[in-house]
């Protein structure tokens, strides 16, 4: 397997069915990534030594998942110069999802973290994906055939269900 472009790492194991999704999009493009478990709370150490090493093992974004606090993604991009990618998890401890998103969204000017959905782990994947792709031209033309095959897949729903209503 080539060496690991994207990082997904969550606050917790619980939160793996939600990144799992970020995952199934990279492989689907066929973009290699590590996924591992770095808690900002728990683990500060932990959390220092893998962002600030994370250039030199050669990869290029970072999607970070939490709940609750959700502090992760944004203690990681202030350690690195990487695109960081938050992904708002709706965990056991959540007040509704709120205070993860707004955890991961209101960062401070300087320190940005690109935000998607609560539980939006499959587009932080197909974002990271076009973070790459704007120096790959390959993964550029697996971005475009991907969002032509969503594309075609409406226009065959809207026919179907254009057939199916009676006319009076």
């Amino acid at each position: 397997m080539s060496k690991p472009l994207v990082s997904i790492i969550m606050g917790s194991d619980s939160d793996l069915s939600v990144m799992q999704q970020a995952a199934d999009m990279l492989e689907q493009f066929e973009v290699a990534y590590e996924m591992t478990i770095v808690s900002a709370h728990r683990t500060p150490q932990r959390l220092m030594d893998y962002a600030s090493s994370a250039v030199e093992r050669g990869l290029k974004v970072i999607i970070a998942g939490a709940g609750g606090a959700a502090h992760l993604p944004g203690m990681v991009a202030s350690i690195t110069p990487l695109p960081v990618i938050g992904v708002p998890v709706k965990s056991s401890n959540s007040i509704d999802g709120w205070d993860s998103v707004l955890s991961i969204l209101q960062m401070p000017g300087g320190i940005p973290v690109a935000t998607v959905a609560l539980n939006g782990a499959k587009n932080a994947g197909i974002l990271a994906t076009s973070i790459l792709a704007t120096a790959d031209d390959t993964l550029l033309v697996k971005l475009a055939a991907y969002k032509q095959q969503l594309c075609d897949e409406v226009i065959r729903k809207a026919e179907k269900l254009e057939k199916s209503i009676k006319k009076p």
